[in-house]
């Protein structure tokens, strides 16, 4: 029998993974571009793309995705602890100490930490960016799954899948209300709601 690493260890791996940037390393090594620079500062595969184009976006984006299942795949057998291993990697990556805190949304690692413990959760995540993709408002995609993930993974494959479903759907919820900036005093209110709907920082 393969010996468990001790839990902390399997968190702490799971938080260090998801903190490397790959996008990030991509479109420097590609283009000398950081992406904190372009748009609206969000360390993402779509910024990747605007400025690279697909190839990096696919190479970066196999390790952006696998990233998020190091820890899960660590913590094996231990439902909960691999699901506070995948949360704890989109939470790395969506405020990455490598970049002062910045980062992405955390979808792709979500995907990477889903296909471990729920895969249907992943194929929701995914669809929901095509299909959000398909009609020009990704964000809006992504919203409707991020409301049924939760209660659909739990249906279809138990309630620890749906632990590991809240586990990486809280931090994507948080960065996108928190944004890039914080929210200025006056019309507070409008802006949050403008961020959950679009996921835009105005």
């Amino acid at each position: 029998m393969r010996p468990r690493l001790p839990a902390p260890l399997v968190v702490g791996a799971g938080w260090l993974a998801g903190a490397v940037p790959f996008s990030q390393v991509a479109a420097r090594v590609t283009r000398g571009v950081d992406l904190r620079d372009v748009g609206n500062g969000t360390v993402s595969g779509t910024a990747l793309h605007e400025v690279a184009g697909f190839g990096p976006l696919a190479v970066a984006g196999v390790f952006e995705v696998g990233k998020g299942a190091v820890g899960p795949l660590l913590a094996g057998e231990r439902k909960r602890l691999a699901a506070l291993a995948g949360g704890v990697a989109v939470a790395g990556h969506d405020w990455s100490p490598l970049l002062g805190g910045a980062g992405g949304r955390g979808i792709s690692p979500a995907v990477g930490a889903l296909l471990v413990q729920a895969p249907a959760g992943a194929a929701l995540l995914l669809g929901g960016m095509a299909v959000g993709k398909l009609l020009g408002e990704t964000a809006v995609g992504s919203l409707v799954v991020d409301v049924v993930l939760v209660p659909v993974v739990a249906k279809v494959h138990g309630r620890d899948a749906g632990w590991a479903a809240a586990a990486v759907l809280a931090p994507m919820i948080v960065k996108r209300l928190a944004g890039n900036r914080p929210p200025p005093r006056e019309g507070r209110a409008r802006v949050l709601l403008h961020r959950l709907l679009f996921d835009r920082d105005d």
